[in-house]
């Protein structure tokens, strides 16, 4: 992880001698204190912005170097549009558009978090510097020399002047954390596989006890044990045993009942028997995005003490097609003593789930369970890589989850269930088969994990085209994007710990 980017808060004072960035709305209109810091130069931005037809677009930038009438050595200007239309996810974005302008070095960073009618306020200021720590995040721990013209690693101390400095570290704490999450997320999902196996994972996520949180972790005789067929199956073809990691945190009311998050983490997928094409197969070391969610979830909510009781669950395994992997025509026994005909070894996911959902389910009793997997490539078909696949059993956690989504920018789209599809995975030898037809693959996969749910209020999360290699928005410049942790943070923080 490369988290080189320092973010603090100071009072409005004279300009820095490195670099100056400033905010104007779409008539470029500055406030009082960013009109006061600029000074003489004021006149200078209208010329150049002229010159360079900026008109304070939101997200756009108008970039001066050696401006004339500052100490600053260059300034950045970065158009806000019409400051009444902004959202709170907004002032993420224009954080991560500074970040995004800041070039290599340790060059001090001045930041006047003010729009024309006065300061932000402390919790958009707040926003902005959660957008430039999570924009400056790269994975580079492997790279011992840069290539020519590849950027050098963004480091920086970036001061952001506020009107109250401390209301905005306060209001920066818990931003702080969950973007601390994310980090965790993505650098799990970048990690290589031969560095990051089911043990391994295992061992990071019992990290999280330095925070409170009580980790088990069961081995293979215990899931043995607890008859997790499903789950053992997919693991059998591997070197690297499986495991399953239940984290708990205990920050609500005391015997209050828990919400779970679930997570898929096939730490690497070759698709077993029914193995993939070789072409982008090195892509599936992220094929455990959901587990990687489900800890940097943990560890945010935990970090900012959240007042909630919560379940992490995550299985572990690798899918690999050795001599004891499971063949298509295997019939397995899940943990809930239903049975599953194996029809391809490649829809592997939905057998690791099966055994966790229904272990959570019967074991923590919790009020409602979300799971979130990289399961299918039919969801990119259906939504390509700007919305998750949302299925749920449950319209109120489904519309919490959306507006969770709408809120953070990390958006859901609801997909349709019903018994009408279940016909597709009707098996004739067993309970049912572990994968249907062509047509809609990834409503019969949720249609195959809602029978291991018992009932229980239930949401999945399809992150097949959200978690790895989506677009680069500007907050994110990762191959791991970490989606999904600011969703479910937000879910917990908004439906559950504010009806306190």
């Amino acid at each position: 992880m490369t988290d080189a980017v320092k973010v603090g808060f100071v009072p409005f004072s004279g300009a820095p001698s490195g670099v100056l960035v400033v905010f104007c709305d779409d008539e470029l209109e500055f406030g009082p204190a960013t009109r006061k810091a600029l000074g003489l130069a004021a006149d200078l931005i209208k010329g150049a912005a002229e010159t360079n037809q900026f008109k304070g677009k939101n997200g756009s930038i108008l970039d001066i170097l050696a401006p004339q009438g500052l100490k600053a050595r260059r300034l950045i200007v970065v158009g806000a549009g019409k400051p009444a239309e902004l959202k709170d996810r907004d002032f993420l974005k224009l954080g991560g558009t500074v970040a995004g302008k800041l070039k290599a070095g340790r060059e001090a960073v001045g930041v006047i978090a003010e729009l024309p009618k006065g300061t932000m306020s402390a919790d958009q200021a707040a926003g902005v510097a959660a957008g430039i720590r999570l924009r400056a995040y790269t994975f580079d721990r492997y790279k011992t020399r840069k290539k020519e013209g590849e950027e050098a690693t963004l480091r920086a101390n970036v001061s952001i002047a506020v009107g109250d400095v401390a209301a905005a570290r306060k209001a920066f704490v818990p931003n702080a954390h969950v973007v601390d999450g994310v980090i965790t997320a993505r650098d799990l999902v970048n990690e290589p596989p031969n560095v990051l196996f089911p043990v391994e994972f295992a061992r990071r996520a019992g990290q999280l006890r330095k925070l409170g949180v009580a980790v088990d972790v069961l081995d293979v005789a215990s899931m043995k044990k607890l008859g997790m067929g499903a789950l053992l199956g997919v693991a059998q073809g591997s070197t690297q045993p499986g495991r399953t990691v239940i984290m708990r945190w205990n920050g609500g009311k005391r015997g209050e009942q828990p919400v779970a998050f679930i997570g898929k983490g096939v730490c690497f997928d070759t698709g077993g028997i029914s193995i993939k094409p070789a072409g982008s197969m090195e892509d599936m070391k992220g094929d455990m995005g959901g587990a990687a969610c489900v800890v940097g979830l943990m560890q945010a909510l935990a970090a900012r003490k959240a007042k909630a009781n919560v379940i992490g669950a995550i299985g572990l395994v690798e899918n690999m097609p050795d001599g004891n992997a499971q063949r298509p025509g295997d019939i397995v026994t899940s943990m809930s003593g239903q049975t599953i005909e194996i029809i391809n070894t490649d829809a592997e996911g939905r057998l690791v789930l099966a055994d966790v959902l229904w272990y959570v389910a019967k074991k923590f009793k919790p009020k409602f369970m979300v799971d979130l997997a990289t399961l299918t490539g039919a969801i990119m078909v259906a939504l390509g890589t700007e919305y998750a696949g949302l299925f749920s059993n449950n319209d109120e956690l489904a519309e919490r989850l959306t507006e969770a989504g709408l809120a953070t920018g990390e958006r859901v789209w609801r997909m349709p269930l019903g018994p009408e599809y279940d016909k597709q995975i009707d098996s004739q030898f067993a309970d049912m088969k572990n994968t249907g037809t062509r047509n809609g693959g990834s409503i019969t996969a949720a249609q195959f994990l809602q029978r291991f749910v018992d009932g229980t209020p239930w949401a999945h999360l399809d992150i097949a085209g959200t978690a790895m290699g989506a677009p680069k928005t500007e907050i994110n410049q990762s191959w791991g994007s970490g989606f999904g942790v600011r969703l479910l943070d937000q879910l917990v923080a908004e439906h559950y710990e504010a009806k306190r």
